[in-house]
């Protein structure tokens, strides 16, 4: 007990050594990004994998942990690449951090862990890269109406720089906007996606594209009382697969 202790000691003057900051901040978000991937892919995989994919026990278990994997392996290496640019790039800079060195360090990784390889185009990656546009959008559209240091759109900020303030817009059209954006964008959001959906569903990631047909294209069939109550399978829309990618 008292060699645990001592050990214990040791790595605990380590970890609060200023020295040993750099690499210890590499280590955590590596750390960190497989902790988080997998609480965020596996029970979203057990789920979609139970419910739309077909085999045996063995093969869904399979998936789900192939799943599970692969997001929490590439949050971990993209986690790893940006903290380890971030790092890099300060270092050069004098010590100084500057405003494009976080685009740059998630250029690189963003480059090597999601645009790069032959899992590149994966459906967890598509569902992850999709993910992050759709805030992108997001947040670009509101600093381009929050005036500079005003957070009242976000609620506060991490830089806490507030926007930018493009549009120029005074308190009360700023109020209009913030009262109707969101209205606006949810609905032309569902209005597009369905429309995809109905006419183009090839062009839409396969995950959704599944959801979507169990929801609104199955609605349609059904041969029993049995098949009404109980969805046992998933047509296939014309010309598309079933197989979930």
């Amino acid at each position: 007990m008292d060699d645990l202790r001592a050990v214990q000691h040791e790595l605990e003057k380590i970890v609060l050594d200023p020295k040993y900051h750099q690499p210890l901040v590499l280590l955590k978000a590596v750390r960190n990004g497989l902790v988080y991937g997998t609480k965020i892919r596996f029970p979203h995989a057990l789920v979609m994998v139970t419910l739309f994919r077909s085999g045996t026990v063995r093969q869904k278990i399979a998936l789900i942990l192939k799943a599970t994997r692969q997001h929490a392996m590439n949050l971990a290496k993209f986690a790893f690449l940006y903290k380890g640019s971030m790092l890099a790039l300060k270092n050069v800079n004098g010590g100084k951090e500057e405003s494009v060195h976080a685009f740059l360090a998630g250029l690189f990784g963003g480059y090597w862990v999601f645009g790069q390889g032959g899992g590149a185009r994966s459906s967890v990656n598509q569902q992850i890269v999709i993910y992050v546009f759709s805030r992108v959008v997001l947040g670009l559209a509101k600093m381009a109406v929050q005036p500079p240091g005003d957070n009242a759109l976000v609620g506060g900020s991490y830089g806490g720089h507030g926007g930018k303030g493009i549009l120029g817009l005074n308190e009360r059209q700023l109020e209009l906007v913030r009262n109707n954006t969101w209205p606006v964008f949810a609905s032309m959001s569902w209005a597009g996606v369905m429309w995809l959906f109905r006419y183009y569903p090839e062009t839409l990631q396969p995950s959704l594209r599944s959801s979507m047909t169990y929801i609104f294209a199955n609605s349609e069939h059904w041969h029993s009382l049995n098949t009404f109550v109980f969805q046992h399978s998933q047509p296939a829309l014309p010309g598309m697969p079933t197989k979930l990618d």
